[in-house]
């Protein structure tokens, strides 16, 4: 007869019960992440509103506001087209060099911002490698706008690829071949097979991306320019009235950042749950 273990032999687990894991987890999360975050609305509070309202919306602040999220919003788009496309490639593909190619994603990881921002600045400038060439047919991709969504993109680019290539590689090619099968052609079988598959993991990468390029700072400043009202990002401002020691003022323009990044995120995560349900209800 084979030996069967008693209820408390297989009650046990290899970590500690729920309720000690969920207090470290907790107390982990509330000083890692809750603290800070409540010290930051608690420095803000110290302003009457009329200041906050200074702070936090004159018109220098307004325009950074909308270089900052608008061009992160541009970026993440961007590398959700081609981070797919990446992640496509590197899964469904064997060519020569795919482990190089598969290890450059992971450059922007690894690299210090200031590194890539001094990298991009030197081969965009107008007398950069590449902005040389540009600048004679009057394109210019530096100490503007333009070359703030370019570091973006150069930044938020794994963020795309890394969650989508797993996806790839668990989904099932038995689907698009009985897709192939029944008539479909190469868009119907995008569209409707590895389209909806992919999506949620689609959404989640543009998230991931788009938060990263919103906070992201060393990479920005060199080749940005950092003019007022026309390429000074969000968190320059922030680090401006640090050195001047305005911190109630950079913690009041730290905490619109947060909401506007939250209320964002909410509801793109919103919209990825609503597709998950959408394609396990389908299949």
């Amino acid at each position: 007869m084979p030996f069967l273990p008693s209820t408390s032999h297989r009650a046990k687990r290899v970590l500690p019960g729920f309720k000690l894991t969920l207090g470290y987890t907790l107390l982990y999360l509330g000083v890692i992440v809750l603290l800070p975050l409540t010290a930051l609305f608690v420095k803000s509070f110290s302003l009457t509103w009329p200041e906050f309202w200074t702070a936090v919306a004159s018109p220098r602040v307004l325009a950074s506001y909308r270089l900052t999220f608008g061009a992160s919003f541009l970026a993440a788009a961007v590398n959700a087209v081609f981070g797919f496309l990446i992640a496509w490639v590197l899964v469904r593909y064997e060519f020569f060099g795919k482990k190089v190619v598969d290890a450059l994603v992971d450059l922007p990881f690894a690299l210090p911002t200031a590194v890539a921002g001094i990298s991009l600045t030197a081969l965009l400038a107008s007398n950069g490698w590449v902005g040389q060439y540009l600048s004679a047919y009057g394109i210019d991709l530096a100490f503007n706008p333009k070359g703030v969504v370019i570091a973006l993109i150069f930044v938020s680019l794994p963020f795309v690829v890394r969650t989508v290539q797993p996806v790839l590689e668990d989904a099932e090619k038995e689907l698009e071949e009985a897709a192939s099968c029944l008539g479909a052609n190469r868009l119907q079988t995008f569209v409707h097979v590895i389209l909806p598959a992919v999506a949620p993991a689609l959404l989640t990468g543009f998230a991931m991306a788009f938060a990263r390029a919103v906070g992201e700072y060393g990479s920005v400043i060199f080749i940005a320019g950092n003019m007022p009202m026309v390429s000074e990002i969000t968190p320059l401002i922030i680090v401006s009235k640090l050195e001047q020691y305005d911190y109630a003022g950079a913690t009041a323009v730290a905490v619109v950042m947060l909401l506007i990044s939250f209320v964002l995120l909410l509801l793109i995560n919103a919209l990825q749950s609503w597709q998950r349900q959408k394609t396990g209800a389908a299949s």
